[in-house]
């Protein structure tokens, strides 16, 4: 098997299984929503370190409680090299310290086909965080399901309108999707608030159009606002209009500083 084997164990979460169990395990039992959602067709979850986002990132996981899915679709932004395209993993698994987590290749295929910019291979893969923080806390709550990780090298239009229209054609009832995205960087508190609040209304509005607006005019910041909004696009496509911000928070509740921090919002997309 050709294994995306772990990056990020011990600096974005725990390296080791136990522990990482234990974190998770705390967190869901201290974010337990009020809300519950009987059809969920996608997530939004931030990914920072564990200590500053995953609290906020539970919020969202805990939904999937007694739920079951045969796969997950995780699109990630690139962080660390620009592409001027959409990679899927072209291996066999992802790697946690928690075990490894088969990746659906029929599914993955699937988008490719007809697509000049949805590839499968190794960009953006490579060392990328926002992917593979998520999955540890799909393994705490789901069982017997496989991935296709999705990392967007470039978030424009075009790119996001090609994946909404190709998830929207592959995915059923036993398929969620999870965006992956963190809000502002580097504001006051106050600030922060200001913008995070922008994408929290469009999200809870289920207006992915006007949230690509805000993001290009700079009226808000989202480092996965194009995949927040081609996970939206798709639901849409697939006559699911209905979307809420579960929890908000920033860096600042954590260490204490408010002065500059960085903003986090897990959300669900669903239907009645």
């Amino acid at each position: 098997m050709k294994i995306r084997h772990q990056e990020v164990a011990g600096f974005f979460y725990p390296a080791e299984k136990e522990k990482l169990k234990n974190d998770i395990s705390l967190m869901l039992q201290s974010t337990k929503a009020e809300e519950h959602f009987k059809k969920i067709f996608g997530l939004v979850s931030p990914h920072a370190g564990y200590i500053y986002s995953g609290k906020t990132a539970a919020y969202a996981y805990n939904l999937l409680k007694d739920k079951e899915y045969k796969t997950v679709i995780i699109i990630s932004p690139s962080h660390s090299e620009y592409f001027p395209g959409i990679s899927i993993y072209d291996g066999d698994a992802y790697e946690t310290p928690l075990g490894i987590v088969e990746i659906d290749n029929e599914m993955a295929d699937n988008l490719l086909v007809d697509s000049k910019i949805i590839f499968r291979g190794i960009q953006g893969h490579r060392k990328e965080h926002a992917l593979e923080v998520q999955i540890p806390f799909l393994q705490s709550v789901l069982k017997d399901f496989k991935i296709v990780p999705i990392v967007m090298g470039d978030q424009g239009r075009m790119f996001v309108d090609e994946l909404a229209e190709k998830i929207s054609k592959v995915v059923n009832d036993e398929t969620l999707v999870v965006a992956s995205s963190d809000m502002s960087h580097f504001y006051s508190s106050e600030e922060a608030d200001r913008l995070d609040s922008v994408v929290e209304k469009r999200i809870n509005d289920f207006d992915f159009e006007n949230l690509l607006k805000d993001l290009d005019n700079h009226k808000c910041e989202a480092c996965g606002g194009g995949l927040i909004a081609a996970m939206m696009k798709a639901a849409s496509l697939k006559n699911i209009n209905k979307s809420f911000v579960i929890d908000r928070s920033d860096s600042g509740d954590v260490t204490g500083d408010k002065s500059e921090v960085v903003g986090y919002l897990s959300a669900v997309v669903y239907s009645d």
